[in-house]
């Protein structure tokens, strides 16, 4: 294992919640400042496929964080990009829903639902 990636790992496993490519990357910069890019993303990617992260879309781009750690779904706000989550308990009834629909089975882990937060909607008068 390379420093470089050694750095990456390090940072990504003493990191709480979700992280970024960026953030990881300007960390990461500041203990090894020739660490490319490149190195980051495939980093994550290896992570990821040893399932030891796990990424989320949310609207400002992926978002990683330590698999198992928050099993949950991602609510953003569109307009004011406040972020809120489920806990994958509480999604439930919308799982089996999806199963019971052609047995599919979602992976919530991945993806956040887009809408407008409660704040928003009263600022809107809606």
């Amino acid at each position: 294992m390379t420093p470089q990636r050694l750095a990456i790992v390090d940072e990504i496993m003493s990191t709480e919640g979700h992280i970024t490519p960026q953030v990881v990357a300007q960390r990461v910069k500041e203990r090894i400042p020739g660490v490319n890019v490149s190195t980051i993303y495939r980093t994550l990617e290896l992570l990821e496929s040893l399932g030891i992260v796990s990424h989320a879309h949310l609207e400002k781009g992926p978002e990683y964080h330590r698999k198992g750690e928050h099993e949950h779904v991602h609510l953003v706000c569109s307009r004011c990009g406040q972020e809120d989550y489920l806990a994958s308990d509480q999604t439930a009834p919308l799982q089996e829903l999806i199963v019971r629909h052609k047995g599919f089975k979602a992976d919530f882990t991945h993806f956040a639902v887009a809408g407008i937060c409660a704040d928003c909607q009263r600022r809107a008068g809606t």
